[in-house]
This record gives C-alpha cells, structure tokens and sequence, in this order.
C-alpha cells in the first residue's frame, strides 16, 4: 500500500462534503500481475438522470525538491492510470 499524501483527509472530506460516496480507500487497479493504487475511488448519482458518475482521485501535494519531477511523475501517473481504466 502506498503512503498518504499530506492532504489525503481534506481531499476526501471535500468529496464527502460535495455529495460523492467514497467507494474505495485505496482504489487498486491491476495491470498484469502488478498491483497499482490511486489514492480514492468515488461515485456520485446523479438524481435527475438517475446515472451514476466514479471517478479516481489521485492527490498530489508536490512538495519535492523539484515542482518539475513532482509534474513529471504526476503526469506519468495520470497517462499510466488512464490507460488502464
């Protein structure tokens, strides 16, 4: 299991308060044999077309010694965990 980002309870609370249900807390994606985490899993229906929106929530505090490398992994986070959902 991954560490929690410094700010892993504000995000959630916000999306607790926004109205999403937190379904997984982490949220693990399998790619081959590997196991990947992205740090929230989240549904929110939606009344009026009575559809369901999920999201992932990956959270980032970039605090490294370089806002670059910390974009860096962040966007290859994001392409890797695009691909596989």
């Amino acid at each position: 299991m991954p560490s929690r980002d410094i700010y892993h309870n504000t995000v959630k609370n916000a999306l607790l308060k926004d109205g999403w249900t937190i379904t997984h807390d982490p949220l693990r994606l399998e790619w081959g044999k590997k196991d990947l985490y992205v740090d929230l899993g989240a549904e929110q229906l939606i009344g009026a077309e009575n559809a369901e929106r999920k999201i992932a929530v990956e959270i980032k505090s970039f605090v490294g010694r370089s806002d670059i490398d910390d974009l860096e992994k962040a966007l290859g986070q994001y392409i890797l965990y695009y691909d596989i959902l």
